[in-house]
This record gives structure tokens, sequence and C-alpha cells, in this order.
């Protein structure tokens, strides 16, 4: 057990370590031709990009800007390097979520040498065979949203496997909150990383439930309802609920400008508060659980703020 762990930070690392190399060492030198000049302009000005935005994707290329060596001739490359270094973190939870699949289905409770050496052998193959493939090398060296989404995507998935080693502690559902807040970030990049959402369900049924063909069906046709609500309701509706409120409490009721935005904040504040305080004095963990994760979502997408400001 000690030695898997070991080999596995290690070697992870290792290929995180390669990853770079080869990313940093084939970047673009300048602008691609494509969407990355309005990319890397936005985030150098910190403009407002095509809808629906990139805003924490414009945050973080502007503190890559920053380090731009000789002005604004190094801005795209500085950039470049952020999706680079996204690209390399994004192989190595690729390595260790391929890893943490072999120890589940290979290792069991016999960590003998030599299946330890094919567990981490098979993510190396498979780590590396993701580094040099064509279209995912293509984005790793130029300023793209793809990059970063990619690693939002990985990281995400790793962190529901992680939830699934200590489903049975206390604090597993800390993974669970993680989760929620990182999908919030992303949308700050791209929506790719929502497609994980039926994967992880299913991994939270296996491990929670007993399988059966109907509680297997009914946990799939669950997640997608859950993958729904976050794209087509939370995403949508937590900003057109402030424009809503704006327009009640000033329009109708005559109160001052941002009056409706700032009742708003503070209605969500309020019903956040009452659900945890109600949900640990009646202890049900689940529904506890599900409201910091939707806190968590809605902290992580305040990213689009940047938008208005």
């Amino acid at each position: 057990m000690d030695l898997f762990k070991k080999l596995n930070n290690i070697v992870g690392w290792s290929i995180f370590l390669i990853a770079s190399i080869v990313y940093l060492s084939t970047i673009e030198q300048t602008v691609s031709f494509w969407d990355c000049g309005e990319y890397i302009a936005t985030a150098y000005k910190l403009e407002v990009g095509h809808p629906p935005g990139a805003p924490l994707f414009q945050l973080f290329g502007r503190i890559f800007s920053l380090f731009a060596a000789q002005g604004t001739s190094e801005v795209a490359v500085a950039i470049n390097i952020m999706s680079a270094m996204c690209s390399s973190l994004t192989i190595l939870f690729l390595f260790w979520t391929i890893t943490a699949f072999g120890r589940k289905i290979f290792l069991n409770e016999s960590f003998e040498i030599g299946k330890i050496y094919a567990v981490i052998g098979s993510g190396i193959i498979g780590a590396l065979a993701y580094t040099f493939s064509d279209s995912f090398w293509f984005s790793a060296v130029e300023g793209e949203v793809y990059a970063m989404s990619s690693f939002f995507t990985a990281i995400t998935f790793w962190c529901i496997l992680k939830w699934e080693e200590e489903a049975d502690s206390p604090n597993a559902s800390r993974w669970l909150v993680l989760i929620s807040y990182l999908i919030g970030l992303s949308i700050g990049v791209h929506l790719l990383s929502l497609l994980t959402i039926p994967a992880m369900g299913m991994i939270y049924y296996y491990k929670k439930y007993t399988y059966s063909k109907s509680g297997a069906i009914k946990a799939f046709i669950c997640s997608m309802l859950i993958l729904g609500i976050v794209q087509s309701v939370i995403i949508p509706g937590a900003v057109s609920l402030i424009s809503d409120f704006e327009l009640f409490f000033v329009n109708s009721i005559g109160l001052p400008f941002n009056s409706g935005t700032i009742i708003y904040f503070i209605t969500i504040v309020a019903l956040i508060t009452i659900g945890i305080l109600y949900t640990k004095k009646y202890n049900k963990p689940v529904w506890n659980t599900a409201i910091l994760g939707i806190m968590m979502l809605l902290i992580g997408y305040s990213s689009f703020a940047i938008l208005v400001v």
C-alpha cells in the first residue's frame, strides 16, 4: 500500500514534468490564428470577450501576463505558458485517475509488486498517450480556454474518485463540496466540466447503493436532471433573477437603483444560512451537503461579476 502511494506520487509528478517540458518546448511564440488573439487581448486588458465570456480565464491570463519580460511583445507567450501548465496538470490528474481505477479493479486488497507495476505502467501509457495526442497538444500550446477547461474537467473527476476512496469516513463530503466549487469556477472558463456530472452521479450510486438495473437507470436519470438543473436553471437563473429583482423593486415599488440587486443577494445569503442551520439541527447530512454544494457553486460562478465590473 505504502509502496503504491509512493510510486503513484513520484511517477505522477514525473509525468507532469515530462508534459511540461514537451509543451513549454513547443509553445506558440505568438498568437494563433483564431480566438486566441481575442482571449489574450481581453485577458491582458481585462476586457469583455464574446458571450458567454471566460472571466476566470481572463483573470488568470492577466496574472500570467504580468510576468511578460519584454512588455506587450511577450504577453501572448506568457498566456500560452498558462495553457501549457494547465495542460500538464491535466495530464497529472489523468494519470492519477487511471491508477485509481487500476487500483480499484486490479489491486483490491492484494498489493503485489507485479500488480503495482502493472497499474503504474497503465497510468504512464494512458497519460503519455494523451500528452502527445494531436488535439490536446495543439490546445496545450496556445492561449485558448480548452487547456484550462481540460484541467478543471480532470481535477473534478479525480476528486470524485478521492470521495469514493473516503466515502465511509465522516469527512468524505468535503470532496463533494470541493467538486461543486470547482464546477462553479470552471463555468468561468468553459462548460466542459459539467459533462462529468453524470459520470460522478453513477460513481456515487455504485458506492452508496446496492446495484440493480432499475437503480442504475434511476441514478443516471437523476444525474442528467442535476446536469440540466445546473446548466439550464442555476447558471442562467442566478443572473436573470438579479434583473427580475431589480425591475420589481425599482420600477414597481419605486426603491432607489440597485435596491433589487442588494435585496437579491441578501435573500440568497439568508436562504443558504437558514438551510444550513436547519439541516444541521435536524441531522440531514445529504441536504446539508447539497446546500453547501450550491453555495460553493455560486461562489465559484461569481467570477462572472468581472464582466459587469
